[in-house]
């Protein structure tokens, strides 16, 4: 982890919000979902089987533990969680809260539309709402 470099790709469409203990917590930067990766901050591995089992776990307990405090956070009707990595090669796992009334669904947002950046506001509100939960839980 300490030589850790994160994909290009990632790097220019998010927005870095958070190190937890083995990924970086990004935030793309589209705001019409409420869209978030998490990217384990190991070199050189596309897929989750690639990982240790130890990383593994952990990987999944973050996860949940993201996905639990964004539904909370969002109240959203699904959370979509994937890992594609068909364009980016890094491992990263796509947090996605979806609602009947965004305009992608029910269908994946991917490729649907382009992407609309958030402004400066918008990302403190999403970081003033999140960060003090995913904290708390990290303290623990």
């Amino acid at each position: 982890m300490e030589n850790f470099q994160l994909n290009a790709m990632l790097s220019k469409d998010s927005i870095e919000l958070l190190e937890l203990p083995l990924c970086k917590l990004l935030l793309m930067n589209d705001n019409q979902y409420p869209w978030f990766v998490l990217v384990p901050k190991v070199n050189d591995v596309q897929d989750i089987y690639q990982l240790d089992w130890q990383d593994q776990q952990q990987l999944l307990n973050e996860s949940s533990m993201l996905s639990e405090i964004l539904m909370q956070k969002f109240q959203g009707k699904k959370m979509n969680v994937a890992a594609l990595g068909n364009i980016c090669p890094q491992l990263h796992l796509h947090h996605i809260v979806r609602f009947e009334e965004d305009k992608a669904w029910p269908k994946p947002i991917w490729g649907l539309f382009p992407m609309k950046p958030y402004n400066e506001a918008e990302i403190e509100k999403i970081k003033g709402m999140l960060l003090p939960a995913l904290k708390l839980i990290l303290d623990k």
